[in-house]
């Protein structure tokens, strides 16, 4: 079902979400001879920015710029156009349609993900905004638009993908954050409501799936992430039975 011919260190994302250039780099060094993806978002962008991208691209690794575009569509599109040239595989905008259209109508050489519903929300948090649906109606609405006006993909929890996939068809990229371990570990209380195990998000239909705090916060990060990447495989193998 989502087997597009994605390698097995492609498919776990390291959010490098560190106060510093110099920690993220030491985070690359450690887990490269595993992962060769890695995700910068605001946190990192602010402390680095495009050199910290340039160190992770130059060493054959591929970015997620996971900034969030929000803003006027004006200002968006000329900020994506920043990205272009830079080596960023997918960079994140999070919007209505006139910014969608606006990040799609900037980026040249990158692939955008719609961010559809974060997975820190929970139905509590839609109430408190004076909306009366539910999440997952809000994911499949969102993510249907954006692939509609031109994204390569969304960005979802696992919860949704199953949705998403049985609906809206194969032809783009899920790339799910809010992963826990599944294997014999205790999942720690944090601020991603929507959870799934890496296997669970995979089996359901996602391409990618986005894991920081579980491996920074691991005695022995390169296990964690051997036993995610099993549970990755175990994941497709089921999807494709």
């Amino acid at each position: 079902m989502n087997n597009k011919n994605i390698p097995l260190t492609d498919r776990l994302i390291f959010a490098l979400d560190v106060p510093s250039a110099d920690d993220a780099k030491a985070w690359v060094e450690r887990l490269e001879s595993k992962i060769s993806f890695y995700k910068v978002g605001l946190q990192l962008f602010l402390a680095g920015g495009f050199p910290m991208v340039e160190w992770i691209t130059k060493r054959g690794h591929k970015v997620m710029l996971d900034l969030k575009f929000f803003d006027v569509p004006a200002t968006v599109k000329l900020a994506v156009q920043q990205l272009n040239d830079r080596g960023v595989t997918f960079a994140t905008v999070h919007g209505n349609d006139a910014i969608i259209e606006a990040a799609i109508e900037g980026r040249r050489d990158i692939k955008i993900l719609g961010v559809t519903v974060l997975t820190s929300f929970c139905e509590d948090d839609l109430r408190q905004m004076g909306l009366t649906g539910s999440i997952e109606e809000l994911v499949y609405y969102r993510a249907k638009k954006a692939l509609e006006l031109g994204c390569d993909g969304i960005v979802s929890s696992g919860l949704e993908a199953g949705r998403l996939r049985g609906q809206l068809g194969n032809n783009f990229l899920v790339v799910t954050p809010g992963i826990r371990p599944g294997i014999n570990r205790e999942i720690e209380q944090d601020d991603q409501k929507r959870i799934t195990t890496a296997r669970q998000a995979i089996q359901s239909g996602a391409d990618y799936v986005v894991v920081g705090r579980p491996i920074k916060r691991a005695a022995d990060p390169l296990q964690v992430v051997e036993d995610l990447q099993r549970e990755i495989a175990t994941g497709l193998d089921t999807s494709d039975s």
